[in-house]
């Protein structure tokens, strides 16, 4: 026995071996395809977060971001003594909160479901059929849900003149819906291949043992999925504060600002609008640091209670 492992154990390090020195011989082609992917990467990821001084600096476009005045911490205290800082900053947790709580669970259901279906041809419809919206420009999607004006067709077959998108309270649930309904059936396709993964031979049996549909569940399809909900979950809950800016803008208006002004349509004013460069981007560092510390923290959270697995 012990003879055996010994002799795995050196046939994985002769195979790991040969793999470097085949690696050391050709490392021209490694470089050659491997180069364009790391210089973009560094070009458009790392060389832009040098951009990051101008929101301790009172930046000034014509001096550049090495001769403007340094400033310090001056922005930040600025945002956050701000009188509307509670109101974004809570605008922009309880849009993503909700969003999660709500919409976290639909593409496992849809997977769930979309697995009972054992007619190939009739699952491929309903697929193609859940997936469509993901397809559907955020603009584009702005205009559909443009039909709760008080022109819109639901006004018109309620009797009704209401214009929902005005209405502070139900700016919040029109987006989350809306959004559930794009991107549900999308999210869906990681968990039903991983559900492809689960056991058929215990599903029979469990079958056979007289288990409900709850019970194969329970039993054998979420321990296929239970590590791909926990990942998803932890980077959804880091991405509690990067609720996404294009399509939060375009349902705003004058009237429902109460609920729709988050940070990051608050950003672009400040940024582009206004064109203080340097407090916008002290917010946007604000954001992205917040973000941070929450990932970090969720991650530590769920690995205890996930028997030490985490990301």
């Amino acid at each position: 026995m012990g003879k055996t492992k010994t002799v795995t154990a050196n046939q994985k390090d002769a195979g790991l071996h040969n793999s470097l020195v085949y690696v050391v011989q050709h490392w021209q082609l490694y470089v050659f395809f491997l180069l364009p992917a790391l210089a973009l990467t560094i070009i458009f990821r790392y060389i832009p977060m040098g951009g990051i001084l101008i929101a301790f600096e009172k930046y000034n476009p014509i001096k550049g971001i090495l001769g403007s005045e340094w400033v310090g911490f001056k922005h930040f205290q600025r945002f956050l003594s701000s009188p509307d800082f509670l109101s974004y900053l809570g605008n922009t947790i309880k849009l993503s909160v909700f969003g999660m709580l709500w919409g976290f669970p639909i593409p496992i259901l849809l997977a769930f479901l979309l697995n009972r279906i054992e007619r190939t041809g009739v699952k491929k419809k309903i697929q193609l059929a859940l997936y469509m919206p993901n397809f559907i420009s955020v603009i584009v999607l702005c205009g559909i849900v443009r039909i709760l004006s008080v022109t819109g067709p639901v006004n018109m077959l309620l009797g009704t003149q209401i214009n929902f998108m005005t209405m502070p309270e139900a700016w919040r649930t029109i987006y989350i819906a809306s959004g559930i309904w794009q991107g549900a059936g999308w999210g869906s396709i990681i968990y039903t291949a991983a559900l492809s993964n689960a056991s058929t031979e215990l599903k029979e049996a469990a079958v056979i043992d007289g288990a409900n549909i709850f019970q194969q569940i329970k039993a054998v399809e979420w321990p296929a999925i239970k590590s791909t909900v926990v990942i998803q979950f932890i980077m959804q809950a880091g991405n509690i504060m990067s609720v996404g800016f294009e399509k939060a803008y375009a349902l705003q208006t004058d009237l429902n600002l109460a609920s729709s002004e988050i940070i990051a349509t608050y950003v672009y004013k400040k940024g582009l609008i206004s064109g203080d460069y340097s407090f916008s981007t002290a917010v946007g560092l604000f954001n992205t640091v917040i973000n941070v510390i929450l990932l970090v923290a969720v991650n530590k959270i769920v690995a205890k209670m996930n028997d030490g697995q985490g990301i």
